[in-house]
């Protein structure tokens, strides 16, 4: 090969990268029930769009029986799924066209792994939902619909299949329209189109098909190549859950992390939270170098002009638009669990990079799928799908997930087993309140008031003999004339007396667990102050004293 056939080689592939580079993308969710002809659905478009390897179409053509192409083998990788000809695990596949590149999730129909479509649809820009022509709307079609509307899913096709074993009926196609647009019609999306298809046969998928005139002649990947641009993260407001915290030297602090929404540029003044400390950018460092400025979804490190304490699953935020800092708060779940709810225990919820304890109080209604009708429940099961209210037991920085899909979205875990029970939608405070509500008809100031102080956890660790730095500086404090006690390791308990106004001196002779113990308090919006055990008594005074009267 020549040296200029060799440079025209690479100028074509450059050229090619290029131009797929700049294509818009969007990211695809095909759901519905079992055995509608999802996996069939997305095999046809990968191989009539060129989105597949000739040594995959060869490996097919041989597993096909009968020498017809199966197009659910090009999905269904699992030796379980073709065993069975089902989908068990989300599936994600690749195609482009000359306008744009494609990401699909293929996901499974059976009821006992809703948790995994739930998975799938959770970053999808839009939605295929098919229906067999044959069975018409099923329970699970309804649960599917309804899940991407929660999932905030604007662009709904509702792919009437397996038309071809209709004869192509005009009737059965308007039927089964007609109920779902009437099922659909309350559930919030922007748009939903219909489609009379055989994705065996391929009639309107691709190619408008000779077999429908009574069809407007629109197929289901022109449909999606005329939808509007991905919901683009970078314009709404900035967010960024801190994920580690590098200190490679001691002139080096960064804050590693992906920006989930938003942008960020070099000077830009920040908030972080919960502490609500201010301060702004210094610098915008990736592998290859700093930058002016980012966008979501870049993962980032950010410096600081200033010296905060920020840890693991704090939050940056741009100064003028704050985020939610909730504790009670109402939210929309899924329930995976194959244990039921138990509204009597405590689970886990991670939010963006950060577990905190919490319980679910309250079931307010659970939604029957056949009328879209709310049901009181007192607990909830496999799939049931919900609206809580939810109980942290330290703040939670978030925002509605119809603003931010990232910030308003979490899933519960189960502390004793480790398993993911349900995903979760912030819909906001409980009652409707904002981030600075109450959980007490008794305000602070009243607190203050009544008993002369202010709130607040006193915190002492790292030697044998804390505990007896801990009494005498509750003698102390007391003979001062102030409401204090002691309590041992335990921050939640500390945290709920500093809410009652009094000082709470929390105490642990455990070095190690000091770095936990600041985390909680951080994150709980109760005014805290470190003290070493080894100061004398009347030193650890004069600093509360002091504190207490900056304390607003």
């Amino acid at each position: 090969m020549s040296a200029e056939t060799q440079v025209q080689g690479m100028t074509d592939i450059q050229g090619f990268l290029a131009e797929h580079t700049e294509k818009e993308l969007l990211r695809l969710a095909v759901v519905g029930s079992v055995d509608d002809g999802k996996s069939t659905l997305i095999g046809r478009l990968l191989y009539e769009c060129n989105g597949l390897f000739e040594d995959q179409v060869a490996a097919v053509k041989r597993a096909s029986a009968g020498g017809e192409i199966d197009f659910s083998l090009f999905t269904d990788g699992l030796r379980a799924e073709r065993e069975q000809g089902i989908t068990i695990d989300v599936a994600y596949r690749y195609f482009s066209t000359k306008r744009r590149k494609v990401i699909v999730a293929d996901t499974p129909g059976h009821l006992q792994y809703t948790r995994n479509m739930a998975t799938g649809a959770s970053t999808a820009d839009a939605a295929v939902i098919l229906v067999d022509a044959r069975l018409g709307i099923l329970p699970q079609t309804r649960r599917h619909a309804y899940i991407a509307s929660l999932l905030g899913i604007p662009y709904l096709a509702v792919a009437i299949n397996k038309m071809d074993l209709m004869d192509f009926d005009q009737a059965v196609y308007e039927r089964l329209a007609t109920e779902f647009e009437a099922f659909s019609r309350t559930l919030g999306f922007e748009q939903v189109r219909f489609f009379p298809i055989s994705a065996r046969t391929g009639d309107n998928i691709t190619q408008p098909s000779a077999r429908t005139p009574w069809h407007d002649g629109e197929t289901l990947l022109g449909w999606l190549e005329t939808l509007p641009h991905e919901r683009r993260q970078e314009d709404a407001a900035f967010r960024f859950p801190v994920q580690y915290v590098l200190r490679p030297d001691l002139d080096y602090r960064g804050f590693a992390g992906q920006i989930v929404s938003g942008k960020v540029r070099l000077g830009d003044e920040v908030v972080v939270y919960p502490s609500r400390r201010r301060t702004h950018i210094a610098s915008i460092d990736t592998f290859d170098g700093r930058l002016e400025e980012a966008s979501a979804p870049a993962s980032v490190t950010l410096r600081l002009t200033d010296e905060v304490d920020i840890s693991r699953g704090d939050l940056l935020a741009h100064a003028g638009q704050p985020p939610r800092v909730l504790q009670d708060m109402e939210a929309m779940l899924v329930w995976f669990g194959e244990e039921r709810l138990d509204t009597s225990r405590r689970y886990l919820v991670k939010h963006t990079s950060k577990y905190v304890p919490a319980h679910i109080e309250q079931v307010l209604w659970r939604k029957e799928l056949e009328d879209l009708s709310e049901q009181p429940a007192p607990t909830l099961g496999l799939n049931d799908i919900a609206k809580v209210r939810l109980v942290c037991k330290r703040p939670v920085v978030c925002d509605p997930y119809r603003d931010n899909r990232r910030t308003g979205a979490f899933i519960v875990v189960d502390p004793l087993t480790n398993d993911t029970v349900a995903a979760g939608m912030i819909l906001g405070g409980a009652g409707g309140q904002g981030a600075d509500e109450t959980r007490s008809l008794v305000s602070a100031s009243e607190r203050r008031e009544r008993l002369g102080q202010s709130g607040a956890v006193l915190l002492l660790t790292g030697t044998p003999e804390v505990r007896d730095a801990a009494l005498r500086l509750e003698r102390a404090l007391f003979d001062q004339g102030r409401h204090a006690a002691t309590v041992r390791g335990d921050a939640e308990n500390a945290l709920a007396l500093a809410e009652a106004g009094l000082l709470a001196i929390l105490y642990t002779p455990v070095p190690q667990a000091r770095l936990g113990l600041r985390e909680q308090l951080r994150g709980a919006g109760v005014p805290w102050l470190e003290l070493e055990p080894s100061e004398d008594v009347d030193t650890q005074v004069k600093r509360v004293l002091d504190a207490q009267e900056k304390t607003p």
